[in-house]
């Protein structure tokens, strides 16, 4: 799978496609011109009454259409080389060009121009999700000042090893776990415990990660490394969180595999049951209402709304300083119906 796009190995991590990574302002400026050739063309032709060539007509809609669906076709593409024939994508490329051949030009860029908006606000979402997500990642600490032979250093905390003492300056946050070993010091832990009150310690007592100096220089015995503290756990976790699935999502990823060759199916038998009984079977006719049932069905809609949406609530919690583990945990909650605190 090493020719795989980033969008397919992050489908294949959660068993369902998620549809297309956004490949930045390039691919939005091209489906903005296609979407703005769509939108002349159909105002010339029944606004206008003008009518082009039919050869000069698919041509402005080809190039429309590659500029609208040409993500969609190298994914399916790609997913065809492996015999996957069952996805959207390859489904809304069979009905477009489907579309095309029928002489629909205007349908078949329609579809795919609308699609790819979709996607684009679906891209959207996540990356604003991502950023929520990853500005938790900012409340590590991007270096450390650790005592070597007398001498103050300031380094990366990934390179502080255990047993090394680390200084923590008035208003400074700690980045490694470790025990105190100055007298005292008083520490702000509220980004680990949501505690506002200040938690003084004491020499031998236990100083993590997140947790910001508020008075005094405090000496520090590291006793676990950076990417073992109890902080690093904390965003992994959050990082992670998409991996863990609610009920939900894993009933519509299995039904995904099930539905869409039933769907693929069912268009066929649209297309072709009719010649058994109809005695003016017109296969143009039912190629094309094979071709709408193809696209009204298509199971994007349904396999990327669930995840995308348990995505955007753990972003959006994140953005507001609530930690979730997993999806699961955002339905644990929908049952929660009294909170008591201290």
């Amino acid at each position: 799978k090493a020719d795989l796009t980033e969008s397919e190995k992050s489908s294949d991590h959660d068993g369902h496609d998620h549809g297309i990574s956004s490949s930045g302002w390039k691919s939005h400026w091209a489906l903005l011109l296609a979407l703005a050739i769509l939108v002349i063309m159909l105002s010339l032709e029944y606004g206008f009454n003008t009518i082009f060539p039919d050869k000069l007509n698919f041509f402005i809609y080809l190039i429309a259409y590659l500029l609208a669906g040409s993500n969609v076709l190298d994914l399916a593409f790609r997913k065809l080389k492996r015999l996957d024939f069952f996805n959207e994508f390859f489904l809304m490329s069979v009905a477009t060009i489907g579309a095309f051949v029928l002489g629909e030009y205007s349908e078949g860029v329609a579809v795919m121009v609308f699609y790819s908006v979709g996607e684009w606000f679906q891209d959207t979402a996540v990356s604003r999700a991502k950023r929520s997500i990853k500005a938790l990642l900012d409340i590590r600490p991007a270096e450390v000042t650790v005592l070597r032979n007398g001498i103050e250093l300031t380094i990366d905390p990934a390179t502080v090893q255990i047993d090394e003492i680390i200084l923590i300056k008035p208003g400074e946050k700690v980045a490694l776990d470790g025990m105190l070993i100055s007298p005292n010091a008083s520490f702000n832990t509220a980004a680990l415990t949501g505690e506002s009150k200040p938690d003084t310690k004491r020499s031998g007592e236990t100083i993590m990660a997140g947790m910001i100096n508020l008075n005094t220089v405090a000496e520090v015995k590291v006793t676990a490394l950076f990417s073992d503290s109890k902080l690093s756990k904390i965003l992994e976790m959050v990082q992670d969180a998409t991996a863990r699935k609610s009920q939900t999502q894993l009933f519509i990823s299995r039904f995904a595999k099930v539905y869409t060759p039933i769907v693929f199916l069912l268009a066929l038998t649209v297309c072709f049951l009719p010649y058994f009984f109809l005695e003016s079977y017109d296969f143009d006719t039912w190629f094309y209402r094979s071709l709408v049932f193809l696209v009204i069905s298509c199971p994007c809609a349904l396999v990327v709304s669930i995840p995308l949406g348990y995505f955007g609530g753990i972003g959006l919690a994140s953005r507001h300083g609530i930690l979730f583990k997993g999806g699961n945990f955002l339905d644990v909650m929908t049952k929660i119906g009294v909170v008591v605190m201290d």
